[in-house]
């Protein structure tokens, strides 16, 4: 079984050795007002610190969940690392979000994706310390909520663990980035419309390459969980995602 982690592990790392456009992601440096960074902060650190309670129970119950927990990790690395050249200069990128969300919950997802964020920002020049808070609280909160709860919602309909799992993904991917839009028209409302034209703005730019994003996030999220169902359907087990029969 170790051998058979290691593998899964690998194989996400192993993303990470594509070829990558180097374009800006995730609201760069600078970039936001003052008073909007304090409070995307704000909001995001109840979050994360619930995180940090799961996580640590979690991982005490379980402690051979620790390999799965850090490849949810790297899965969400690898995959916000991928920018995508948008529209009028901008660019757009899966997240990653919700597998992690699915196996550990959405608050455990929050300090994964912090984290991921957080490395980004001093690593990689993506993003940025001040606007953290609300990159944090677009891909590392609202995200995974998103996520969790369109898989908890298929599931209770009796719906496939395929489809459930791609529209959790699908789901998280996209209502990040309508959460940044959200963000930037707050910050920078149009002189001329306010907040609306200015969503409808932000929106649309991104919407042009998010789309087709999400529906490939959401596929390759499938076929990763398969791959850890085939590998590691104990800690699955565990975790409550497959009953003893499967």
């Amino acid at each position: 079984m170790p051998n058979k982690k290691v593998w899964i592990f690998g194989l996400t790392l192993a993303l990470l050795l594509l070829p990558q456009p180097a374009f800006a992601m995730h609201i760069m440096e600078g970039f936001l007002p003052l008073e909007w960074c304090i409070t995307w902060s704000v909001l995001t650190i109840p979050f994360v610190f619930a995180g940090f309670f799961s996580i640590k129970k979690t991982i005490s119950e379980y402690p051979r969940t620790k390999m799965l927990l850090a490849m949810a990790g790297a899965f969400a690395f690898t995959l916000s690392a991928l920018k995508i050249p948008s529209v009028t200069g901008s660019c757009s990128h899966p997240t990653g979000v919700g597998l992690g969300a699915i196996l550990f919950g959405p608050t455990a997802m929050s300090v994964l994706g912090i984290i991921v964020l957080l490395f980004q920002a001093a690593l990689l020049a993506h993003g940025g310390l001040t606007t953290l808070g609300a990159n944090s609280f677009s891909m590392a909160v609202v995200g995974p909520l998103s996520a969790y709860f369109t898989y908890k919602l298929v599931k209770k309909a009796n719906g496939p663990q395929w489809l459930a799992i791609f529209l959790a993904a699908v789901l998280g991917d996209l209502l990040t980035y309508v959460t940044t839009s959200i963000q930037l028209a707050l910050a920078f409302p149009a002189e001329i419309g306010g907040f609306s034209v200015s969503l409808a703005k932000f929106s649309g730019i991104f919407a042009v390459t998010q789309l087709p994003l999400a529906v490939s996030e959401g596929i390759l999220t499938v076929l990763i969980f398969n791959a850890i169902a085939s590998y590691g359907s104990k800690e699955l087990k565990d975790l409550k995602i497959l009953s003893e029969e499967v």
